[in-house]
Formats: structure tokens, sequence, C-alpha cells
């Protein structure tokens, strides 16, 4: 990128992916924060189901926080945080077994 600024719209449509290289889902919209005119969120549509499946009803997104986003580039790299929380919740299963 050569520094210029660059319309929010832009992040819409671009795939969202762990900086491990797992699909997370694709930005349906940006969550903003008019008092401050800051990005605070990417709202996720098409979603990994093998990463939220049992924590998200069919057909809904969620909001990751955009201070979890890594890089903007052709796609969106995110932390590894939302492989984390599904490592947890299989580690929850387990422990019920």
């Amino acid at each position: 990128m050569d520094g210029s600024p660059e319309e929010i719209t832009t992040l819409v449509g671009r795939e969202v992916y762990s900086n491990n290289g797992v699909f997370v889902g694709e930005v349906d919209d940006v969550r903003l924060n008019l008092d401050e005119t800051a990005v605070t969120g990417l709202a996720l549509g098409g979603i990994n189901d093998e990463l939220f499946g049992s924590r998200i009803e069919p057909g809904r997104g969620v909001i990751v926080p955009y201070r979890w986003v890594r890089a903007v580039g052709d796609v969106i790299l995110v932390n590894d945080v939302v492989e984390r929380m599904k490592g947890s919740e299989e580690e929850e299963e387990e422990a019920v077994v």
C-alpha cells in the first residue's frame, strides 16, 4: 500500500483468515465508533462452521474486534484467538466426558 487512505467500504467482501491460515469468514459490514472516527470491529458472515458451529446459530455471523486484525491486504489476517476459542471449547467437551 502506498499509505493513501482507503474507503472503509473496501473491507466489505474480503475474506478473513487467522494468521495460521484458517478461514474465519467474509466481511459483511464494519463496526464504527463515530466519536473516535475509528473502526472497532468487523462483522463477518459466511463463517467457518468448524470454528463457530456450536456457539453461533446457523445463518448468523460474528463481530471480530478490530484489535485482532494483524494485516489488511487482498485478505484480512486476524490473530489466532478465534482458533483458541475452538480449542477451549474442545477442552470443555473432553472434561465433560
